[in-house]
């Protein structure tokens, strides 16, 4: 007789599908990866001035790099969930709901966009040509200091990719401003394994997408 099936939890439930979470924060990231991953890094100067980081950090802070670049992201309502459910990055559903209101609730950018949050879960919805590829990811960190503005997003289950990604602005002393997009991952569905060269090539479009989303015009 078989066993009967365990429901799926539902996403805002669900553990991230890797073990290194925080990883993109590690200084020695490029040269010792978590185990299996491939590291990916690339730091370029996206412009200079007052204007331009205040346009690039609100972007970065608002999902803006993402829906600029050609995402559609979901963000997944949390209700409907027992106080006592767990995840390792961030403690019970509790837990996460004081992180956002200590945070005001729900913060804007000046385009009315919502800002991320700790422990937000999303999808992103990337289309490639009559396809929609669903990526499901959850907020794992988020930095906001006077020169430093990003947060990282973990994968969870569904996601093409498995592991982390990291995008943080950065204003320097000189007022330049600089984009760094950090990340460890290795293909998280059979498809992606099957299509793993272009799936890379796919990676790199993407990445180009970043970089020229807070590089270009300001709305």
């Amino acid at each position: 007789m078989s066993e009967p099936l365990t429901p799926q939890l539902p996403l805002w439930q669900q553990s991230v599908t890797y073990g290194a979470v925080g990883g993109t924060k590690a200084p020695d990231l490029m040269t010792f990866p978590p185990a299996g991953f491939k590291p990916f890094e690339r730091r370029s100067r996206i412009g200079h001035g007052e204007s331009r980081w205040e346009f690039a950090w609100q972007q970065t802070l608002t999902w803006g790099i993402q829906t600029r670049s050609g995402f559609k992201v979901e963000v997944v309502e949390n209700s409907g969930a027992p106080d006592g459910s767990e995840t390792p990055e961030f403690g019970s559903r509790r837990d996460r709901q004081r992180l956002r209101t200590d945070a005001n609730e729900v913060v804007y950018g000046s385009e009315g966009a919502s800002s991320v949050a700790p422990g937000e879960t999303v999808i992103l919805t990337l289309p490639i040509g009559p396809f929609r590829v669903h990526a499901p990811c959850r907020v794992i960190w988020i930095v906001d200091s006077e020169s430093q503005k990003g947060f990282a997003y973990g994968t969870l289950s569904g996601h093409p990719e498995c592991g982390e990604e990291s995008f943080v602005v950065e204003r320097t002393p000189d007022d330049s401003v600089w984009l760094t997009v950090r990340a460890f991952s290795r293909p998280g569905t059979w498809w992606a394994w099957a299509g793993y060269p272009v799936t890379r090539r796919v990676q790199s479009s993407i990445n180009n997408r970043y970089f020229r989303s807070l590089s270009g015009q300001m709305n």
